[in-house]
């Protein structure tokens, strides 16, 4: 005979592995490109359950998506950018452009670029229709910012010109993954040396660019 105390147990573990199959079932859906992935009853299809289990386990759509968002969030960690402490100036800058170069073709990069297609281009419109996932989106910045300063805080950097460098970065190389994926002409190790170069002849603490 079971006791209520093992039934809630199994039952509580049936719940956080179905919570579990849906977020990776999102991320791999929307990590195909396919603006249809974007979409709970498709979730709840690749699953084989249906739209109530997924209200029932994330509130709604909404709640879904700050969920998934959330859990890539997790898998960078806290702080994506970590710099050797005995690493030179150059050494740093190329650090982090090729960590967002490598990361952003990963699966989890893939679908976050395909949620954010399919959502409000206009922040207040998406924080009306979508306040949860807003929320995960906009704790991102703050967090970037202050790993990109932490990167250069032994550094006598100007932290105005890091902030910049940190706003410019994931931009610029979402355009060199673009381009590596759409296929280009162009020779893209070329390009990450010329980006490397700008920045780090921006950010050099004799430099008068202004």
């Amino acid at each position: 005979m079971t006791d209520a105390g093992t039934t809630g147990r199994r039952s509580n573990k049936r719940g956080i592995a179905t919570r579990e199959n849906m977020l990776e079932a999102a991320l791999v859906a929307l990590a195909t490109g396919d603006p249809s992935a974007a979409s709970g009853n498709r979730i709840a299809k690749e699953i084989g359950a249906t739209w109530g289990v997924v209200k029932y386990q994330f509130g709604d759509i909404d709640g879904l998506w700050a969920a998934v968002l959330h859990r890539t969030a997790e898998r960078r960690g806290d702080l994506p950018v970590r710099i050797d402490p005995a690493a030179s100036l150059r050494e740093r800058v190329t650090g982090i452009i090729e960590l967002l170069y490598t990361g952003l073709s990963e699966t989890d990069s893939r679908a976050i670029e395909t949620l954010r297609a399919a959502l409000p281009r206009d922040h207040a419109e998406l924080e009306r229709l979508y306040p949860r996932t807003a929320a995960e989106l906009a704790s991102w910045k703050p967090l970037w910012y202050n790993a990109c300063q932490q990167a250069f805080a032994d550094l006598d950097i100007d932290p105005v010109r890091v902030r910049e460098m940190a706003t410019l970065i994931p931009g610029a190389v979402r355009g060199l993954v673009s381009e590596q994926q759409l296929g280009t002409y162009a020779d893209l190790d070329e390009a990450r040396r010329g980006l490397i170069n700008a920045i780090v002849a921006y950010l050099e603490p004799s430099s008068g660019l202004r």
